[in-house]
């Protein structure tokens, strides 16, 4: 086994604690030679983990990449409007590149980085990591063995968990779709992907319907300050005061964005950055809830719901087959299977995953690099751009029916728009 180099850019939480670990654990696969990030303090803890020598510590992807290759593979994990720039200069650079998702807010910077993916004859594969889940690899095969027969409908629910959506898409780096992406993009771009991979046909049309309906101000406490530590009069009564979670419960989510996690370390986080800010007075601007509705290729329909108020967080799912029906719930990680014909349910207990996103992040690592390995084989990508280029025109012809009030979108249609609107 050929053991890969990697360069890693963006060192935040999902490069850093998702992706890079997979190196030190597996020393013997993969090697970081190289980081860059303009964070100091995150950029020298990736260095300091991975044994980086100093001159290959870079403050931007510019340096990084301005000169020879450094590596087999560059992972790229900077926020999602600054993925086009990087990823282009990398496949051009000759690496073979593990991009964060979504590929970006702009279907057209989407298109072209397939289209530079192809051209440069590199793997460009997309952080799909639901794809890489014991979950989801066992409902496909299911599916592909014909055990519910052909399918009909889905539906498939993602329960975003209140106090998630509070810290990431309220307060967090998600929350304004001009400076990041809309909801369905961000959050729910695995939700299209893995509704689009199960079925396995593409998805003709969309309608949407979706709203922020209650991180606003006009639902903020009377007299609740723009700080949480402001001395807010709402403080025992509001699940969401930022003193109370973060040095409570939620204290686990402080180390997304404070290297210091005492005492002292969360509360100077609170009051210097938005974490610390009331949920009513933020200008976060993504919904709150989202519907879909979907129909595929030769009838096939599903419908996909995403709310930010449930008390855990999981994706429940239930396909209507002809023959049977599958139902599951990721966060119990099993499997019910029920045949029509016998009456009989079969429970599939998938072993407890190791990792995050259901064992996906560590999966999507080891695969990419067997993906590389056989690359000038014929080997292909699970989740390469171009299937990923489908799923995420589905989000964005969502977003475009959600904010025409739930107009049809066919997506022929649509992808034709967007490409003629490049030609111009």
């Amino acid at each position: 086994m050929k053991k890969m180099s990697a360069v890693l850019i963006g060192a935040g939480d999902r490069g850093a604690r998702a992706y890079a670990p997979f190196a030190i654990e597996n020393p013997h696969e993969l090697e970081i030679v190289a980081v860059a990030d303009p964070n100091t303090e995150r950029r020298q803890k990736v260095m300091m983990q991975h044994h980086i020598l100093e001159d290959s510590g870079f403050e931007s992807w510019e340096e990084l990449l301005d000169g020879t290759q450094r590596a087999d593979i560059a992972i790229i994990c900077t926020l999602d409007r600054m993925h086009l720039e990087p990823t282009i200069a990398a496949l051009k650079a000759g690496y073979h590149v593990l991009l964060e998702k979504p590929m970006s807010p702009d279907p057209l910077e989407c298109i072209e980085m397939e289209k530079t993916a192809r051209e440069q004859n590199r793997l460009l594969t997309i952080c799909h990591v639901l794809r890489y889940t014991e979950f989801w690899s066992n409902v496909k095969k299911m599916i592909q063995d014909g055990q519910i027969g052909e399918v009909v409908s889905v539906q498939l629910n993602e329960n975003v968990e209140v106090m998630h959506m509070s810290h990431s898409f309220v307060r967090g780096n998600w929350k304004n779709k001009e400076e990041s992406s809309p909801m369905i993009l961000q959050k729910s771009c695995h939700d299209m992907d893995i509704l689009s991979w199960i079925i396995g046909k593409p998805c003709m049309r969309v309608s949407s319907y979706g709203s922020l309906m209650h991180f606003k101000e006009s639902n903020a406490p009377q007299g609740a300050p723009e700080s949480c530590l402001d001395g807010c009069p709402a403080e025992n009564d509001c699940p969401f005061h930022a003193g109370k979670y973060y040095l409570g419960a939620g204290k686990g989510w402080a180390k997304k964005f404070t290297e210091d996690y005492t005492h002292e370390g969360i509360i100077s986080a609170l009051q210097t950055t938005d974490y610390g800010k009331c949920v009513y007075r933020s200008d976060n601007n993504v919904v709150d809830h989202q519907v879909v509705n979907m129909e595929f290729e030769g009838g096939v329909t599903a419908t996909f719901s995403m709310c930010g108020f449930t008390r855990e967080q999981t994706r429940i799912v239930q396909i209507m087959g002809t023959k049977g029906e599958i139902r599951g719930n990721m966060e119990d990680n099993n499997i019910s299977l029920y045949n029509f014909l016998t009456k009989h349910e079969t429970i599939v207990r998938l072993p407890e995953p190791v990792g995050g996103h259901g064992g996906g992040d560590t999966k999507i690592v080891r695969n990419f690099l067997d993906e590389v390995r056989r690359y000038d084989e014929g080997g292909s990508s699970l989740s390469s751009a171009s299937v990923s280029l489908r799923s995420h025109l589905m989000a964005f012809a969502a977003e475009e029916s959600r904010l025409q009030k739930g107009k049809s979108i066919e997506l022929d249609e649509f992808y034709r728009e967007i490409a003629f609107s490049s030609v111009k």
